[in-house]
């Protein structure tokens, strides 16, 4: 407790009646002067005497109580600083930091900032001052502010900023060695999707202050962990690599240096990024058997995606065909079968017949053709008409081979609703359709409407995603090769385009068929998948078999450790579950022997950017302030000491905080300066004093 005194008035009269009647006696009193009227000293003393007691003078007494002083200790404890192994001496620094600030307590209350990252996505940021020590200032008035000390690498990224901090002293404690050599991979610019097999280019910067002027290096790159052919590349120079994707969807591309002899880390010779893979153009041949209803559903469909290329023909005038129209009166072109399957079948994404039946219009040879385009990646759909049940069937040609359902000769002319099977339940092409079924409601069957024909037919191969009359196959789905095959043993789904009984998901069916068909990522119906968000990674797997157990993955972390993830079932075949993200870097997820690689974190982080120690970015902020920088590796940590405002903060071998003497007054005493008693017998004394002049 402190103790203050000061003087206050507390007039009888006003102040302005104060002035005017002092101003009358100084002009009275000056003119009896000039007069030499005796005892006028006398009356002049008894009339200041009298005024003094009108301004009611008291003495205050103020009891104090000492505010702490505030200051800050900021410890940068940010990934870089771990990466490089400096974080043992930064906090071993700080510990004796603040071992020397206990000495000042309790005048001087000292909060510890731990500068950290809470996700990966901070570290685009890089390492934050300002906010941190906002944040532990918000109820400390700037007369309270001491001063904060530093302890960092010197790798900040909101110098410019320092300047908006309470007027103090701001001391800065580097750590780490100076000038130590460090080779780092920079990519300055990439794509975020490109076009599959068409290049793409990627902008990076290899930095070593150590090589000399033209000097080269080959990079490692790998894409989905396949080795890529890169050519040298020279260092301190931004160049341009370029590169091309092989499928859709995420691919995973690495690129790194070699390590260069006594550098700082390694942590930073790497880039992990993801590149979404996507379709220029989707080019799909649609050939019609025979006109009938269901015809411009698939034409409708087709032409309603922008991203589809559509070549459709009708096959309306067969070889058989004789009406005698002279050919030039024709309005159809010839059926272009050799442009068609000989030299641009493989530029075709998808080939789909509808109610196609052999009528000697494509050649056994081009059949073929089409055989081999499936086995080496491409895509076939057969929507069945009842020519595929009589001796003109496509499965009665080369196509037979990779068909998965083979018919029975006849077709069944009756009223049914497509149901989907136990496995379409949890195949991503059937799985969720609309007014579909699920396991629930299964018993009821999905809320469609009746087609009316189906062929029969039988299973050979693939998957029954649906099922029609008795049970028989309705789609059917396989791959072959490298390629895929989907089969529909029904000309009737138009009915559901036309509303008829209510309808049906016509055009979601026929799009996710399609699309998978053209291996779309997301309708893998075996599938492992790691997405990472902003703070978390996502883990999705999808199967076709049942799990009597949930599945568990594992999960390698960029650094190496590894965890096992229990995935939670969401859907029929579908399990998933989120892991928060706490690194940077190329995570590997594992799954019944399915491995998948994602990227996680800033493309371009500022935290790992840069990992040599330097005083550069900190020394004017710190001199503007009156503060001091000190590098660790110099000496032991500097002595603190407690300054008078004004003072130096700062010298050899010390650096000071300020002492404010701030206070809060908790009590208060008042005294009048001139008691009444006393003032009477002045007056008195006076009086006596002028009668007694004037007397003589």
């Amino acid at each position: 407790m402190m103790t203050g005194y000061s003087i206050a008035f507390a007039p009888y009269l006003p102040v302005w009646g104060l002035l005017v009647l002092a101003a009358l006696s100084i002009v009275l009193f000056g003119w009896l002067l000039v007069r030499r009227m005796p005892g006028t000293l006398f009356r002049a003393g008894l009339t200041a005497l009298l005024l003094l007691g009108l301004a009611n003078p008291a003495l205050l007494q103020e009891r104090r109580e000492q505010n702490p002083d505030v200051a800050l200790l900021i410890v940068d404890e940010t990934p870089s600083q771990s990466a490089v192994g400096r974080l043992e001496q930064t906090r071993a620094a700080a510990n004796q930091i603040e071992e020397q600030l206990a000495r000042f307590a309790p005048s001087l209350d000292v909060r510890r900032v731990i500068l950290r990252h809470n996700n990966v996505q901070d570290g685009a940021k890089g390492t934050l001052v300002v906010d941190a020590t906002r944040e532990a200032l918000a109820d400390v008035p700037a007369r309270r502010y001491a001063g904060a000390i530093l302890i960092t690498d010197g790798q900040i990224h909101d110098p410019e900023d320092l300047d908006s901090l309470p007027p103090g002293p701001l001391h800065a404690l580097i750590d780490g060695a100076r000038n130590t050599p460090d080779r780092r991979l920079q990519i300055v610019e990439a794509p975020s999707f490109g076009v599959v097999d068409e290049p793409l280019e990627l902008t990076l910067r290899i930095n070593d202050p150590t090589v000399a002027p033209g000097e080269t290096i080959r990079p490692t790159l790998l894409i989905d962990g396949v080795g890529q052919r890169i050519e040298r590349l020279p260092f301190n120079q931004d160049v341009t690599v370029k590169l091309s994707l092989d499928h859709r969807g995420a691919s995973i591309v690495e690129l790194k240096v070699p390590e260069l002899p006594g550098e700082l880390s390694t942590v930073n010779n790497s880039a992990v990024l993801s590149i979404n893979g996507v379709r220029d153009r989707l080019r799909v041949l649609l050939v019609s058997g025979e006109p009938h209803p269901g015809e411009r559903t698939w034409r409708n469909l087709l032409k309603s995606d922008p991203s589809v290329d559509l070549v459709h023909f009708t096959i309306l005038r067969p070889p058989e065909k004789q009406d005698g129209t002279p050919i030039d009166e024709l309005s159809l072109i010839a059926f272009p079968t050799r442009e068609l399957f000989e030299v641009k079948l493989n530029d075709f994404d998808l080939i789909v017949f509808d109610s196609y039946r052999r009528r000697g219009v494509l050649p056994t040879l081009y059949l073929g053709n089409i055989v081999d385009y499936v086995r080496n990646g491409g895509a076939l759909l057969d929507a069945a008409g009842p020519g595929f049940a009589g001796p003109f069937s496509l499965y009665r040609t080369p196509l037979g081979d990779i068909l998965p359902l083979e018919p029975l000769g006849d077709v069944s002319e009756q009223a049914f609703k497509p149901e989907v099977t136990e496995k379409g339940l949890r195949h991503p092409v059937t799985a969720g359709l609309p007014n579909g079924p699920d396991r629930s409601a299964a018993a009821t069957g999905p809320g469609w409407g009746d087609w009316l024909r189906q062929i029969d037919v039988a299973q050979r191969s693939g998957d029954i995603i649906m099922t029609g009359i008795g049970g028989q196959p309705l789609i059917a789905l396989d791959r072959v090769g490298k390629g895929r095959v989907a089969q529909i043993s029904s000309d009737q789904i138009w009915l559901w385009a036309r509303g008829y009984d209510g309808g049906g998901p016509h055009a979601e069916l026929l799009r996710r068929l399609a699309h998978w068909l053209m291996k779309e990522p997301e309708l893998e119906e075996e599938d492992l998948k790691a997405v990472a968000t902003d703070n978390q990674l996502e883990i999705r797997m999808r199967t076709l078999e049942e799990q009597p157990e949930p599945p568990v993955a594992k999960v390698v972390r960029p650094d190496g450790t590894s965890i096992d993830v229990p995935l939670k079932r969401v859907s029929e075949g579908l399990f998933a579950e989120a892991i928060p993200l706490t690194q940077s870097g190329l995570f590997e997820v594992s799954e019944g022997g399915r491995t998948v690689r994602t990227a996680a974190g800033a493309l371009n982080s500022l935290e790992f950017s840069d990992l040599v120690a330097t005083d550069a970015i900190l020394k004017q902020p710190v001199a503007d302030s009156g503060g001091r920088l000190h590098w660790l590796a110099d000496g032991p940590v500097p002595e603190v000491r407690r300054v008078e405002k004004g003072r130096p903060t700062g010298g050899s071998g010390w650096i000071g905080l300020v002492e404010n003497k701030d206070y809060t007054v908790v009590g208060l005493d008042s005294a009048p300066m001139i008691p009444g008693w006393l003032l009477f017998l002045a007056a008195a004394g006076l009086l006596a004093m002028t009668w007694y002049r004037e007397a003589r």
